[in-house]
């Protein structure tokens, strides 16, 4: 980090290691990272823990998921040279202020939290009737209060993590941040979400079989486009649609340029254009976007190591912020090694 950036706001967040990224994901959370580098001081973590709260059973593919992330999140324009990119389950730091921060959260907080119970109840094929998965926004609180970030970017459905993280700031600094607050209450930074439809035309998820990934070659993109679900009310090819209510067109104003979203929105609505015709369009834009991406991954996909020894890096980088944060715990929880008189 330069002198400069240290002036910044600090920014963490993180992904879980699922494999390679869709563009929901991209949408979602990556174009914002990659925007917020020059602005913000960015820690951006492999979240590899919290996999394990719900696929604690087979552990075998997590590393090589989390080079797929990386992968993708380099790919995309994330630096390592502005940017700490990092693996969570190496920097030690985060489990024991998990530990610690885990000691003076009610129960009733993790009960209340909006996923538990909706997890709970969507994923049956499941045992999430663990400690792990109920105590995880502490982990989370835990990832972002060893930065010491000021802000998480969040989509609206995570916002309520946020809040626990800073109900459990709140009171943390009441136990032990007499003198000066231990760790400042993280600001939700709620980041644009766009309406990314996948090819079945519902919210565009890997558990729904419908996405476009990152790393999908041009013709994949392309066949994937051309079985779109599009307007069910246009019928026939002489019928008039609706770019609004339909996925494709979503996908348009998206990614598409205003030229083409006029030529769209013209056309769909006239009948002078028909479907196959637009989603070619909408593959042509999004080729467009994944193409200089899928050639800064190739680097990567052929020298993995050198993912690794970027994630190596940051995550030393990681270590160091999270080892002078754990002093600072230590020190106002009365714990420190630090030899200090009585009544000093």
């Amino acid at each position: 980090m330069t002198a400069s950036s240290q002036k910044r706001k600090r920014v963490l967040s993180g992904m879980r290691p699922t494999g390679k990224l869709h563009l929901g994901n991209y949408v979602g959370a990556l174009q914002n990272w990659v925007g917020m580098q020059d602005q913000y001081e960015c820690y951006f973590c492999v979240v590899d823990w919290h996999a394990l709260t719900t696929d604690y059973a087979d552990t075998s593919q997590i590393k090589e998921n989390s080079l797929e992330v990386a992968f993708d999140w380099l790919a995309a324009g994330l630096d390592p040279e502005k940017s700490v990119i990092f693996m969570q389950s190496h920097v030690p730091a985060h489990a024991e202020l998990h530990l610690l921060l885990s000691m003076i959260t009610p129960l009733g907080w993790l009960e209340r939290v909006p996923t538990y119970k909706e997890q709970r109840e969507n994923i049956k094929d499941k045992d999430l009737g663990t400690y792990g998965f109920l105590g995880y926004p502490v982990l989370q609180a835990a990832d972002i209060l060893i930065y010491k970030a000021d802000v998480v970017p969040v989509g609206e459905d995570q916002a309520a993590h946020i809040e626990l993280t800073r109900e459990i700031t709140r009171r943390f600094n009441g136990f032990y941040g007499a003198k000066k607050p231990v760790f400042p209450e993280p600001q939700t930074l709620l980041t644009p979400a766009a309406k990314l439809p996948g090819t079945d035309g519902r919210k565009m998820s890997k558990s729904y079989g419908n996405t476009i990934m990152m790393a999908d070659p041009e013709p994949v993109v392309r066949q994937k486009l051309k079985t779109m679900v599009t307007d069910p009310a246009r019928v026939r090819r002489s019928d008039p649609g609706n770019p609004d209510v339909c996925p494709v067109g979503d996908l348009h104003k998206i990614f598409s340029s205003k030229e083409t979203m006029a030529k769209v929105n013209d056309g769909c609505r006239t009948a002078g254009i028909g479907c196959i015709e637009c989603k070619s369009w909408a593959a042509d834009a999004l080729v467009q976007l994944l193409s200089p991406m899928q050639e800064r991954r190739r680097k990567f996909e052929e020298n993995p190591k050198l993912a690794w020894d970027i994630l190596e890096a940051g995550t030393q980088r990681a270590r160091k912020t999270a080892v002078e944060t754990m002093d600072d715990v230590r020190a106002s929880m009365g714990m420190s090694l630090k030899y200090e008189a009585p009544g000093k």
